[in-house]
């Protein structure tokens, strides 16, 4: 017998490509089922443990046990209690072990094993299907259309390797055949022992890039760089370059000759139109360029809070602008990262007057100045009361008329409202307790902050997930996480007790 499981190793072993250890331990864990089901029918809990001299392929049987204390002495047929046995020989959690017969290894053992060991052999074979696709997780692959099941393809890419392209990741309208040949990108390897293990996908902005790459030279040659992409599969897709060459068009390019380039690209993803834009560092040209074919008149930007108000003298360029279904202006915010706000120029206009009489109505109301120099302050640009409070003296020297003795009082009388606000609002303010305040890991911002939301104490703390609190500033998830785990140590102390 030693023989034939020498030769189930090496012939599995070749056959499969697996470490021979693994067939081993499967062969192991074979013989402990049949040992089981043909020794200890009566018993299913029995503890068999089976070990294969890997040079030889002799194996030896033991039975064994654990040892445990009185009180959890369950079952006997796995289980010693230590009283039963010297307590100055075994400890609580030894394992005593004494050899059986062992069953032969004959047909009726290899067939009453057989799942055990295809089980194991799959594991392994996923285990090295898993170490050899994980490195190349973002490339195109390549593959022939095996099968179609209920929600996907099944895709043959060689080498006895499958991938699995479902619905949802296929373009909308897009059909395969059996034996029709189809690329994608591999975008995730599971591990797990259930499911498609090589998921693909045509859909992602990684497809884009990567037939980019493939019919532009330029490209692979990265003397022109992709820099962003936004997709609608199958519908549209924006792709802003960058040239490390001066003299050569990055858009130019990337079209291709009457188009060619493109066009090839466009066929592969059924007809998806693509634009290629200019990126470029300043923001603002960046949308203007993102924004084509629309005219844009002027655009508005507040960098730290990513966003942009774009202005149109006409209608028909704010519609071009918005495209189809919102399709253009959702591209183009995906693509450059910023919201943009879409109106037409007596729109702004509208609004800029609501804004201005809003800060001209707070200065004239809490400074208790005048009208005109409410309207002066708005004018070089003041939009809050700390602002007037706490910028330079010459910032006020742009009004006609305002002396230095004036510009103090406006700025003794600004500072007199920001102290007297920050008052009411410290007045309001929930107060964390000082356990909360004194908890490992916590800081005096972070408890503040927590209570604000009604989290004053470490109980309230304990009650509550991640994401309930992950959104305060500098709080990312971990941290948060740590934070309400050390919270619910009192439960832990207390089930304990």
């Amino acid at each position: 017998m030693s023989r034939t499981i020498l030769t189930v190793v090496e012939t599995v072993s070749n056959e499969k490509g697996l470490n021979p250890e693994d067939i081993f331990e499967a062969l192991e864990e074979a013989l402990v089922v049949s040992t089981k089901k043909r020794v200890y029918t009566d018993q299913p809990e029995v503890a068999i443990r089976v070990a294969i001299n890997r040079e030889t392929g002799d194996y030896d049987t033991y039975r064994y046990w654990t040892i445990v204390a009185d009180e959890d002495h369950e079952m006997p047929a796995c289980q010693l209690a230590l009283s039963d046995l010297d307590e100055t020989e075994w400890s609580l959690g030894d394992i005593k072990e004494e050899q059986i017969e062992s069953i032969e290894f004959g047909r009726i053992a290899a067939t009453q094993a057989k799942q055990v060991i295809i089980q194991k052999i799959r594991e392994a074979e996923r285990a090295l299907t898993a170490d050899a696709f994980e490195p190349r997780i973002g490339e195109m692959m390549y593959g022939e259309v095996k099968k179609q099941t209920r929600d996907g393809y099944i895709i043959d890419l060689g080498d006895n390797a499958e991938g699995y392209l479902s619905r949802d990741q296929m373009l909308p309208r897009e059909q395969l055949r059996a034996k029709s040949r189809v690329n994608a990108i591999l975008y995730h390897v599971n591990r797990d022992n259930r499911g498609a293990q090589l998921l693909l996908s045509r859909t992602i902005p990684e497809m884009l890039t990567a037939l980019m790459s493939k019919e532009v030279p330029e490209i692979s040659e990265e003397t022109i760089e992709i820099r962003g992409v936004a997709r609608q599969p199958g519908v549209r897709a924006k792709i802003s370059v960058k040239t490390n060459d001066h003299r050569i068009d990055p858009v130019g390019a990337c079209i291709g000759m009457r188009g060619t380039r493109i066009q090839a690209v466009q066929q592969e993803l059924d007809g998806e139109r693509i634009d290629v834009i200019v990126w470029s560092d300043d923001p603002a040209q960046y949308i203007i360029s993102a924004l084509e074919p629309a005219d844009v008149n002027s655009i508005i930007l507040d960098e730290d809070a990513k966003t942009a108000d774009i202005i149109f003298t006409a209608n028909d360029q704010l519609a071009r602008a918005i495209g189809a279904q919102g399709q253009n202006v959702r591209l183009a915010s995906e693509l450059t990262g910023y919201r943009l706000n879409m109106m037409l120029e007596e729109e702004y206009l509208e609004r800029q007057q609501n804004e201005t009489k809003t800060f001209i109505d707070l200065f004239y109301n809490r400074l208790e100045v005048d009208e005109d120099l409410a309207q002066a302050l708005v004018d070089i640009g003041f939009t809050s009361i700390e602002e007037v409070a706490y910028v330079p003296v010459d910032t006020f020297y742009d009004i006609e008329g305002l002396d230095d003795e004036a510009i103090e009082m406006i700025q003794e009388r600004a500072k007199e409202v920001v102290i007297a606000d920050e008052l009411v609002k410290q007045q309001n303010m929930k107060e964390p307790s000082a356990e909360l305040l004194a908890m490992e890991g916590m800081t005096t911002d972070w408890a503040y902050k927590l209570a604000q939301r009604d989290i004053i104490t470490v109980d309230d703390l304990a009650e509550q997930a991640v994401f309930d609190i992950e959104d305060i500033d500098t709080l990312d998830n971990e941290t948060a996480g740590k934070l309400i785990m050390k919270a619910r140590e009192s439960w832990f102390n207390e089930e304990n007790k």
